[in-house]
């Protein structure tokens, strides 16, 4: 007997595989927790078997888990191919979204290249600023959706990837030693800066501001030319320099998450496949840290 899976029971368990936890699938999908759950459960009776190990630390993949999270991840892209044929062939418009400087060249370009070559047609509108200003923009209307950066306790957007933010330096540098610390960050709103300036206050370490212009070029020259250190995200930290550890004597600084703003009116087909790219290409296991 041949036996049909939903697609929406895949969606539900490739959102759970990729995040290793209910809740966040169900932000990703805008379902609730039990909503996700039970889908989950339905595939795992229709299957015969369990698809997840479920450990204090989230969800592990059984091996079967394993095996279907491929075939599921194909399934669910010729479906969405399928769909977007059906509904006019190619996607075109414009799609207007904003992202932090640190994070274009980094973790968003995968997207941004993927996108661009499944849908040339559509005209993209970047706009890089610091994460309190693209969430405005994109309440007032001005951006079809941002990608920001947030403390990771207390995140309003939905979470894409959580990373360790990080003291950054030339690598052999003196900077994080003078006192008062000499510290570069991008602008003065950047979204890093109460959670860098509230970790300095706590270990009771005086700093100076060396640059805050808005430029993450310039950032990045103060910081190689050793003139200061900054703080970034882990993953997007330059190669040339080094992540200063516990014997910098510096303070720990605290998780942040990335995350999606979407607006309350629907989004156009546009910015709806460019929000599907960055989905997958940020919710990936590897991410996250």
């Amino acid at each position: 007997m041949v036996r049909n899976i939903d697609i929406a029971l895949l969606r539900a368990f490739t959102a759970a595989a990729e995040q290793r936890s209910m809740t966040a699938a169900s932000q990703i999908l805008h379902l609730t927790q039990g909503a996700i759950s039970q889908q989950v459960a339905r595939l795992e009776a229709l299957v015969g078997a369990p698809l997840f190990f479920r450990e204090r630390r989230g969800l592990r993949l059984t091996p079967l888990g394993e095996r279907l999270l491929d075939k599921a991840g194909r399934l669910l892209a010729l479906n969405d191919e399928i769909w977007t044929d059906i509904q006019g062939g190619a996607i075109n418009g414009i799609a207007r979204f904003g992202v932090p400087y640190d994070l274009v060249g980094t973790l968003i370009a995968p997207a941004l290249k993927a996108f661009a070559q499944e849908c040339p047609q559509v005209e993209l509108s970047l706009v890089c600023e610091a994460s309190e200003t693209l969430a405005r923009n994109v309440a007032r209307g001005e951006l079809d959706f941002g990608v920001l950066e947030e403390p990771a306790a207390n995140a309003k957007g939905e979470c894409l990837a959580v990373d360790r933010l990080v003291w950054a330096g030339t690598r052999g540098g003196v900077a994080h030693t003078k006192n008062p610390l000499p510290v570069s960050l991008v602008a003065e709103t950047c979204a890093f800066k109460p959670a860098v300036l509230s970790a300095l206050e706590q270990q009771g370490r005086e700093w100076r501001t060396v640059f805050e212009n808005g430029t993450l070029d310039a950032t990045m020259a103060t910081v190689r030319a050793d003139l200061a250190i900054s703080a970034w995200l882990s993953s997007t930290v330059p190669a040339d320099l080094e992540i200063l550890g516990p014997a910098a004597g510096l303070p720990d600084l605290p998780a942040f998450a990335i995350t999606l703003h979407l607006p309350d009116r629907p989004l156009s087909p546009a910015a709806r496949e460019l929000v599907r790219h960055i989905r997958h290409a940020m919710t990936r296991p590897h991410q996250g840290t």
